[in-house]
């Protein structure tokens, strides 16, 4: 199975979050025909999680197929294949095929191929697939790690202000009360909130993303809203709690959105380890197994213009991919 070019069939498709079909679609064949089991996951209309193995899996690669707009046409040079999914995460799952393929050759076909949509805007794929099964003892979540082996990434909490005030005219402040200034006030304090550390995820970050509201300069605002979010080392209901005591009078506030963070239970011996800060599908994969990250290329371009994957680095990941699974699968089943 040649990753380069199964990568370059994958990135020239355009699948962006809710239109992924035509990437499952193409692994689905691909697979069927090297000799996989495959099974359709319906998740809504019109997109599908797609599961292939050959024999009962004790360990399962997995990586989302779905990307964010717009689309960046493929391209290629000498050493990288350019373009939207290129390293996040069409050459990961690329290269997970490649690693199966190698590790069938070689005797071992207890290998499962989970591709799952919807991972950059919800991860509805990624909780549908845990009604999906056989299971094995491990998976291997594909994200862009530069093929550092990732043994825990943070947690993500969005954080949603609201605030209601009463419209005058600026020349009357008196006759009127700011939702701007009752968000400003909220936003720094909680801003001012000691945020956790953890000794393997490291410092909780929080950013201030989106901030709206107001009528004109001359308008005392009625309405303000704002966005946050805080990358998270622990469980959240104290810092909830936290914010909730710092909310001006009429502020209102609501965590629509929250991934859980991740710690993986331990590497295997001999490898270079790292832990990242963005939030991916593998909390949600919790009941496939014991979990891992890993992947080539880097998060830094995923999501920008310049997206790519050195080729060199593809084809080791699939090295990599090859030597995890090995080392796990070599732990004796409890």
């Amino acid at each position: 199975m040649d990753a380069l070019e199964l990568t370059r069939a994958l990135v020239a498709l355009e699948t962006p979050t809710g239109s992924e079909q035509p990437a499952i679609d193409l692994l689905d064949g691909v697979l069927r025909g090297a000799g996989y089991r495959t099974v359709r996951q319906p998740v809504s209309p019109g997109r599908d999680n797609l599961y292939a193995y050959r024999e009962r899996p004790e360990l399962v690669f997995s990586t989302h197929v779905d990307t964010v707009p717009p689309h960046l046409p493929l391209s290629e040079d000498a050493d990288a294949i350019r373009g939207r999914g290129s390293c996040d995460a069409k050459g990961l799952a690329a290269a997970m095929v490649a690693a199966s393929e190698r590790l069938a050759a070689g005797g071992e076909r207890r290998i499962g191929l989970l591709f799952v949509v919807g991972e950059e805007n919800g991860s509805d794929g990624a909780m549908a697939a845990a009604n999906l099964a056989p299971r094995g003892r491990f998976l291997i979540n594909g994200e862009p790690t530069e093929n550092r082996l990732s043994v825990g990434q943070k947690g993500t909490l969005r954080v949603d202000l609201t605030a209601s005030g009463r419209a005058a005219h600026s020349a009357y402040p008196e006759e009127g009360s700011s939702a701007i200034a009752a968000l400003l006030d909220t936003i720094q304090r909680i801003r001012e909130l000691p945020l956790p550390r953890d000794p393997l995820l490291g410092q909780s970050t929080l950013n201030l993303g989106l901030i709206a509201g107001g009528v004109a300069p001359n308008v005392i605002p009625p309405s303000a809203s704002a966005q946050l979010l805080v990358r998270t080392v622990e469980l959240t209901d104290r810092l909830k709690g936290a914010i909730r005591e710092r909310l001006a009078p009429g502020v209102g506030v609501a965590f629509p959105v929250e991934l859980p963070f991740h710690k993986a239970g331990g590497a295997p011996p001999g490898w270079d380890t790292t832990v990242v800060s963005y939030a991916s599908d593998l909390p949600f994969l919790a009941p496939w197994g014991e979990g891992y990250q890993l992947g080539p290329g880097t998060i830094r371009v995923a999501h920008t213009a310049d997206e790519h994957i050195l080729k060199a680095d593809l084809l080791r990941g699939v090295d990599l991919y090859v030597r995890l699974a090995t080392d796990l699968l070599a732990r004796e089943a409890p």
